[in-house]
């Protein structure tokens, strides 16, 4: 979501941080066509929101929300080569692949299917993220849009580990040491702990996130496409009780981005999250008010116990 400069001033400031290894991650997805009678739709279903919060429905905003990987942001990335670089939604064109890999460049992608496991596998990728159900935000979907076809963190790991020959890193669920140990005895060479850290002292979770997610709230979360248009985990709130957090009257990702962020905003500022994605996986027993650092240190210390 970060402009080019953005992207440059983000990545020169890490770079002056530290010189250990770290990732940075892009979506990559297929910006679709546009679909107006879709879109008028999308701001039909918003407009009572929009006038409930005093704000003007024909005001309602369009736009991507979200760019995919390009060459230009290859272009930018180049200067600093990170160690790692991740994609969501698969891989970017075989081209931009070959272009980060040249750096030096280790390739990470998520699978939520053993067959996506299989097509990173012969599309590049150093590794593969099994990202499981239970895994907060976005799915990492890119061969089918079928839900169904999506399951838990603990089936899908084995079946991905027994069927490729790369690296395979546990995501989705994992926030205790119990969990790190489960995910290692199945056969992952390493972990992706998300939600655990949304609550530490360096996120930049808004105060009424952490609130959610240290509620009894966070019990409940569920996939919706009505913050971005494509399949997402967040804690259930007013707007996906009520419109249902599958409304076909969402546009294609990213599409539905840019109506909801007034929403947000003037929800936000009233001290509501009425409107806001609470992404969260389905386990956030792990959130918790600690520095990141202590957070790390307890799981590596599980991993290396494991």
């Amino acid at each position: 979501m970060l402009s080019l400069p953005d992207l440059q001033s983000e990545l020169q400031a890490l770079h002056q941080s530290t010189q250990n290894p770290y990732n940075v991650n892009f979506f990559c997805h297929a910006p679709p066509a546009p679909d107006d009678a879709r879109q008028q739709a999308w701001h039909r279903t918003l407009a009572p929101y929009y006038r409930e919060l005093g704000l003007d429905p024909e005001t309602i905003p369009t736009g991507p929300g979200r760019v995919p990987f390009s060459a230009e942001a290859a272009h930018v990335l180049e200067a600093f080569r990170p160690a790692v670089v991740s994609f969501h939604f698969g891989l970017p064109s075989p081209e931009l692949v070959a272009r980060v890999k040249s750096w030096g460049s280790l390739v990470l992608s998520s699978a939520t299917t053993v067959a996506e496991a299989l097509w990173l596998q012969a599309h590049g990728a150093d590794a593969i993220i099994a990202q499981g159900l239970e895994a907060g935000g976005h799915r990492g979907m890119f061969l089918t849009d079928e839900l169904s076809t999506q399951v838990g963190t603990f089936a899908l790991l084995p079946q991905i580990v027994q069927a490729v020959q790369l690296p395979v890193i546990a995501a989705g669920g994992i926030s205790s040491a119990a969990g790190i140990a489960a995910a290692k005895a199945l056969g992952a060479a390493g972990v992706q702990v998300g939600t655990a850290y949304l609550c530490s002292h360096e996120a930049t979770t808004s105060a009424l996130h952490r609130s959610a997610l240290q509620s009894p709230a966070a019990q409940h979360t569920a996939l919706t496409t009505l913050f971005s248009g494509r399949p997402a985990r967040g804690i259930v709130n007013r707007l996906m009780r009520e419109l249902g957090p599958l409304n076909a009257a969402a546009p294609a990702f990213p599409l539905a981005t840019a109506a909801i962020a007034p929403l947000r905003a003037a929800g936000e500022a009233a001290g509501s999250s009425d409107f806001t994605p609470l992404w969260s996986g389905q386990n956030a027993s792990g959130c918790r008010d600690l520095p990141a650092a202590d957070i790390t240190r307890e799981f590596l210390q599980a991993w290396v116990s494991a």
